[in-house]
Parts: C-alpha cells; structure tokens; sequence
C-alpha cells in the first residue's frame, strides 16, 4: 500500500506542519490535556508498533483516552496527521555528522542513520517520495543530508542528483530488510524456514538448475558473512547490500570529486 503525503487542505496542512495558527485549548477537566504535537507523537508509536494499516483517528485516540471527534479539533483528519507523523520523525534525525575526517566517513555514518532510522519507523516507507510534506522536520532532513554532499566540493547541481541517488540506495535496501521482519510477522515462518523448504523441493524438481543457469549458481560459489544472532537470512543480505551499494556510490562521488566534474 503506497501513501502520499500532502492530500488535505493546503493552507490548513501548512500551517498545522509550522504550528503557525493558534492551537485550540482542551477543554478543562480531569484528562490530560490534548495538542497536536501530543497526537503526532501517540501515532508515531501505534504505527511503530503495528504498521500503517493499524493507523487511525480512533485508534490514536484510543490510546490518549479521547475519542476520535476530540482529535479532530486539533488535526483534521488522517490525512493532515500522516504528514505530521513524517515531518516528526524526518526531524528527529541525527543531524551531527562529523566531517572532521572527510565527507566519505561521514556519509558512511549518514547512511547508517537513514538505514536504522527507516527499521524505527518502518511505516514511512509505504509513503511515497513523490509529495513531501514540505515542513520544518523534512527541510531539516534534507539540510543535514546536504551539509554531508556539499563537503565533497561537487556543485548543487551534482550534489542535487546524489540525495536522490543516496536516498534510493538506502530506502531500496532498508525496505527488504524491513518487509523480511514483516514477513516473520504475518506468516510465522522465519527467512530459513521458507528457504528450507522451497530449496529442497527445487533440489528434487530441477536437479540441474546449476548448468541450466550458470550466472546464477556462480552467486552460491562465495560464501558470505553469517548474520548476526536474531538477524534473518534476507535483513543480513539486504544490509550487504546496502552497505555495497553505499561504497559504490562513495566511489563514484570520489571520481567526480578527483575528476572536477
């Protein structure tokens, strides 16, 4: 299921996302009082705790002792709360990153940040890249990814196309990762177990799998790293990945930097 940001009222959106209008008052009495950033943060939990699919008005408000027409007084809808919920954790994000030692190091500990910030709020990666929600915890984001690319001395242009292609490699791999802790979840069948069994019912079924795709069986030939204890199979392959995919674009950036492009 893909959501997109940024489908309530605009101006109303915008201004819940930089607190600019007057936030309502809770009416008095023996409950705790409500605000907005209140409500973001009970979301941010349910949904880290049960996915996306468990988010709703009820639900979040279930959880605060309210109901859900109490919640609508100081967030619209689901809509407007989804872009809160990202705005919140976007701003949350380390934004620290010591260049001391040079931009490569320090995109290194960025990208691991992204990769472990993304298993905290596995929900976010069902929200699409293709409508931001445009507010102070997302420019916050983008600034401390910038301030890592801009010390590699490429121009914006350059180092425009490389938060794309920094952010794709993390988010492609984080998301199998992600999906593998999901899968266990809703199936109660570890990365091991489905590969046991699906493995040995090929070995019997296609005998010479290994000469009918050569390519394929040459990646079986060097062993990798075991993963770490309570790792799955697919999360450790898909952190190999990422960690590849991050030297190779390191690499890269290197180039342009030596070559002045």
């Amino acid at each position: 299921m893909v959501v997109f940001a940024g489908q309530g009222d605009a101006r109303r959106s915008m201004e819940l996302l930089w607190r600019a209008g007057a936030e309502p008052r809770s009416a008095p009495g023996p409950k705790p009082a409500l605000s907005v950033d209140l409500i973001v943060r009970s979301a941010i939990e349910l949904a880290d705790a049960e996915g996306m699919s468990a988010l709703s008005m009820r639900a979040v408000g279930e959880r605060l002792g309210r109901t859900a027409m109490a919640l609508y007084t100081y967030v619209p809808s689901k809509t407007e709360l989804i872009d809160l919920m990202c705005d919140q954790v976007f701003g949350d994000l380390r934004d620290d990153h010591d260049l001391s030692g040079g931009w490569r190091p320090a995109l290194a500990a960025l990208a691991g940040d992204l990769w472990d910030f993304h298993l905290r709020h596995p929900w976010l990666l069902q929200v699409s890249y293709a409508r931001p929600v445009l507010g102070p915890g997302e420019f916050r984001m983008q600034e401390t990814v910038l301030r890592v690319l801009f010390a590699t001395g490429l121009p914006a242009g350059q180092v425009r196309r490389l938060v794309g292609a920094l952010l794709n490699v993390v988010r492609g791999a984080v998301q199998i990762a992600a999906e593998s802790q999901l899968a266990l979840k809703e199936t109660g069948l570890s990365d091991e177990d489905w590969w046991r069994a699906r493995t040995s019912a090929l070995g019997e079924l296609a005998p010479d799998l290994a000469e009918r795709y050569p390519n394929v069986a040459r990646l079986g030939e060097e062993s990798a790293p075991p993963p770490a204890a309570g790792v799955s199979y697919l999360e450790h392959e898909a952190r190999l990945s990422f960690e590849a995919g991050v030297a190779v674009l390191a690499d890269g950036i290197e180039v342009a930097v030596v070559s002045g492009s």
